[in-house]
């Protein structure tokens, strides 16, 4: 995975135009543009593939139980993938990669994109966000969270507030904005922060946490703050302090 890079322009992206129907962007635009979290999605000529999970199903027990992601990883994200690969047929989106087609979403333009491209940007980043051993936080991650958030306390108590408070079918995200500052922010169904022109909070995304009962139903049942619990014990915090370069 690359770290970070300036996201490319829609002016030099033709096919993103032609999926969005968008007209270019101006110069002044461009420079708005935020950086952004570039994901190996497995594109090859417009057509996207699943990566390998990063780890076994059963690797990340007793927290997460090998059932779930099995059937998350195998069915749930794989759904996403092949939809995706199924809307973006006749769209000339062969030179488009995952990031540009979710800068380019709009609230009412070809939502089977924008769900099942959500959906696909969201599981591999929420996967390579899990260790099955995960080191404690660095220093340096922890002096950022602690500008924003006083403690890393503070930070945990507001990052399980945004998952347990999003009603229905969403995730919960850490990000940085253009300024460099942490934020803790979320997003309904499949959208992330990415979608600049659909969320309320763009920016880059760090960390987000899958908050859709299939994430952890036949576990946990409806007790999703035990599963948000649960799921800190498996943050790979030297993948989010990655993010952050």
């Amino acid at each position: 995975m690359q770290k970070r890079e300036f996201i490319k322009t829609i002016s030099v992206l033709g096919t993103i135009s032609t999926i969005f129907g968008m007209g270019k962007l101006t110069a002044a635009q461009n420079t708005q543009t935020p950086q952004y979290t570039s994901l190996n999605s497995g594109q090859v000529n417009g057509v996207f593939t699943q990566a390998p999970l990063p780890y076994a199903y059963d690797a990340l027990e007793p927290y997460i139980d090998k059932l779930t992601m099995e059937i998350h990883y195998s069915r749930h994200h794989k759904g996403y993938v092949d939809n995706l690969n199924k809307a973006l047929t006749g769209k000339n989106a062969t030179t488009a990669t995952l990031e540009d087609i979710l800068h380019s979403t709009q609230k009412k333009k070809l939502p089977a994109i924008r769900n099942n491209a959500g959906g696909h940007w969201n599981h591999t980043f929420f996967w390579e966000s899990l260790t099955s051993n995960p080191a404690p936080m660095s220093s340096k991650l922890e002096a950022a969270i602690n500008k924003t958030f006083t403690n890393k306390e503070t930070f945990l108590a507001a990052l399980t507030t945004a998952a347990l408070s999003r009603f229905g079918s969403g995730w919960a995200w850490v990000c940085v904005n253009k300024n460099g500052d942490l934020y803790i922010t979320s997003t309904p169904n499949q959208d992330n922060p990415l979608m600049h022109k659909v969320v309320e909070k763009p920016g880059n995304p760090l960390l987000g946490i899958d908050v859709w009962e299939h994430a952890y139903y036949l576990k946990y049942q409806n007790k999703r703050a035990d599963y948000a619990k649960a799921i800190f014990n498996l943050i790979n915090w030297a993948k989010v302090e990655e993010r952050m370069v």
